[in-house]
């Protein structure tokens, strides 16, 4: 005999639990207990249910009970029992407390016209009573583009659920150069942002068969993408663009210029794919020799530049425009799941290159908030709950399995559907880390914050991994799914026996599980720092063009964390504070990267972060943190210095050398 829960599961009726509830509510009359009757009702709803042909549902059920009391005159208990399914019908429909921002937020990007809070978690979570208590306690939320658009698609619009996508890269042509700016276009209007490598272009002055002679190179076609990419809105916002070029590509030079160039590629991030032999050549001063060979008639375009003075060029250009980033790409390539399968090559990253996909690549993001398992927070016996979350863990990771498999149709390129079914990439991340420090008095950087993130992101991806073996072995592995994982560096480095153990007898329904997202709208309306960021500053302004109808917005912002202490401790000043507060300018660059390296280890995907620094860093400062990223194995960098020309989408209240707009860099939310 069965009964029909809320999220449409199908499970064995249980007569104690009715037994339970009408004696909880006769305990708050009068009269009190009567056990007779309360195990008589439920042994009459048992009859009447297994007399039904269908299962009733828990509505029914409830119904029922409330009859029957009032049947045997106990309209005190029914009273009670009433109030009782009212309050926690209330509970699950508990709107989060917001600030303005964070309702804008909530409003203007994810709530689906005039539904309430109750039918949002329901629409979001689908029906996933598990999913939807952890997104209505905080504790973890899928990305942007699930929260706005799932189930939307029944109701008419063509949107899909991925952030994330790298398209395949244009060949050297016309033809195929403006495919892909009709394929991003279309990427763009369903929701998703794009990456893509423009390294098969031949570069500047290379021979052409038309009547221009010789072609103006790679670099002059970044336009033609960042021009598609702001005019094809989502949902009130621009699309978000990668575009990326390896190090050793002959129009490097020029690529890495290109932003200094107020009027250029206004509408796109951009990032160098670095090798290991050219931050070698920049170590020991080698010349560096760029090449590129024409397919088509044979051509070979050379030429030697100094390693060092090219590496000072992209330092140079970072700490004035804060662009290009730098994607470390031989680590990119060969620390993951599948780095010995032949057939998987990286193609690029997504645009804020938190996700490396094969081509035609996409994902589903999500993220854990960390700072809402702390127990007890802010006192000396503060805890992270390990066994809740490793627990969430596996229901999340079926969650957003069952959330590919519905919107594989709703990808905008066939290309798109046919290598999510191959590979069923995910890309699980966490958020409210520095939040989650405050609670237990850790200082952000320090060797106790290291060592508790190596804990429990490697938790999470053993986690991770084994859930998805699980699945492998209930659903089956991905279709190119191969032993060679097993043979792989990343798995052998983080993962436990009995993790191995069963990747080896089931293997894998996910080809990539991990990656950290910045999620900074998620982030912001959940009221955690985002990504593996510190607090960014105790208090400032947020400017958003996507909640501004066309125009700017300025909100001030307080860290949510702040004011939650300050109440616990009874404190009105932030000078008050404990040290242990700190945001991304107190921390030194040496610390950052270390602590980002220790959870790039676990990591199976990457990790999207930026490096805050004052005004007063030099373009030395710049390229000392390149080095020691690449040599604590980071698979990307960005730096931000404070003034630079390109203002930024947080900003302190100071002053910046610019006005330009950039595009919102939310390609996550």
């Amino acid at each position: 005999m069965k009964v029909i829960k809320r999220n449409g599961e199908i499970v064995p009726f249980e007569s104690e639990k009715i037994y339970h509830a009408i004696t909880k509510a006769m305990s708050e009359t009068e009269l009190g207990v009567d056990l007779f009757m309360a195990g008589k009702i439920a042994e009459e709803i048992y009859h009447i249910s297994k007399g039904r042909v269908e299962p009733l549902n828990i509505e029914e059920v409830q119904d029922l009970v409330e009859n029957s009391l009032m049947d045997k005159k106990r309209f005190d208990v029914a009273k009670r029992y009433i109030i009782y399914r009212s309050e926690r019908n209330k509970e699950r429909n508990k709107m989060w407390e917001m600030t303005e921002l964070q309702k804008d937020i909530y409003e203007k990007k994810y709530r689906f016209e005039n539904e309430s809070f109750g039918e949002f978690l329901d629409r979001v979570s689908g029906g996933n009573l598990y999913i939807r208590k952890l997104i209505q306690q905080k504790k973890f939320s899928p990305a942007g583009r699930i929260l706005a658009h799932r189930g939307l698609n029944e109701k008419g619009k063509k949107v899909c659920y991925s952030n994330c996508f790298v398209n395949t890269p244009p060949k050297d042509n016309l033809e195929s150069i403006f495919e892909v700016a009709r394929d991003i276009a279309r990427t763009y209007s369903m929701g998703g942002g794009v990456g893509f490598t423009l390294e098969n272009l031949r570069p500047r002055g290379s021979s052409v068969n038309n009547s221009a002679n010789e072609t103006t190179g790679a670099v002059s076609f970044m336009d033609l993408y960042s021009l598609t990419t702001g005019l094809i809105g989502q949902s009130g916002r621009r699309g978000a663009l990668m575009l990326a070029l390896p190090i050793g590509h002959p129009d490097i030079e020029e690529f890495i210029d290109v932003k200094s160039d107020l009027d250029k590629v206004n509408f796109a991030n951009i990032s160098i794919m670095i090798t290991d032999d050219f931050m070698r050549a920049v170590e020991s001063d080698e010349d560096w020799k760029l090449h590129f060979q024409v397919e088509s008639t044979g051509e070979i375009i050379e030429k030697t530049v100094s390693a060092k003075r090219l590496f000072r060029k992209i330092a140079e250009n970072n700490w004035k425009m804060a662009e290009p980033g730098m994607l470390f790409w031989d680590r990119i390539q060969g620390y993951h799941l599948n780095s010995e399968v032949e057939y998987f090559v990286y193609s690029a990253v997504n645009p804020c290159a938190e996700k490396a996909l094969v081509e035609d690549g996409s994902c589903l993001l999500a993220s854990f908030n960390l700072s809402e398992y702390i127990n007890h927070a802010f006192t000396d016996s503060a805890t992270f709950d390990k066994e809740s979350f490793e627990k969430d863990i596996f229901e999340v990771v079926r969650y957003m399995d069952d959330l590919l498999e519905e919107g594989i149709e709703y990808l905008p390129l066939e290309g798109h559907k046919q290598v999510a079914r191959d590979y069923r990439q995910l890309g699980i991340g966490i958020m409210g880390i520095a939040d989650m420090f405050i609670k237990m008095g850790i200082k952000y950087g320090d060797i106790n914050s290291i060592i508790m993130m190596d804990d429990i992101v490697n938790l999470l991806i053993n986690k991770s991994i084994q859930a998805s073996s699980l699945l492998a072995k209930e659903r089956g592995s991905y279709p190119k799914y191969s032993d060679k994982v097993l043979e792989s560096k990343f798995l052998q480095s983080v993962a436990w026996d009995d993790t191995i153990e069963m990747v080896s007898r089931y293997g894998l329904r996910n080809s990539e599980l991990l990656s950290i997202a910045p999620n900074g709208s998620i982030s912001t309306m959940f009221g955690v720092s985002g990504g593996i960021e510190p607090i960014f500053a105790l208090s400032h302004n947020r400017r958003s063009e996507s909640l501004g109808d066309g125009e700017d917005v300025n909100y001030k912002v307080y860290s949510q964390i702040v004011r939650d202490y300050m109440e616990f401790a009874g404190i009105t000043k932030e000078s008050e504070l404990p040290e242990y507060f700190v945001t991304s300018h107190d921390i030194e660059y040496q610390d950052r990267i270390k602590f980002q390296g220790i959870v790039q280890r676990n990591v199976d995907s990457a990790i999207s972060s930026t490096v805050n620094l004052p005004n007063s860093a030099t373009v030395e400062d710049v390229e000392r943190i390149y080095t020691l990223a690449w040599k604590h194995n980071l698979k990307g960098i960005t730096v931000y210095r404070d003034g630079c020309m390109r203002e930024g989408i947080l900003t302190i209240d100071k002053p910046k050398a610019s006005d330009l707009e950039l595009v919102e860099e939310d390609c996550n939310t």
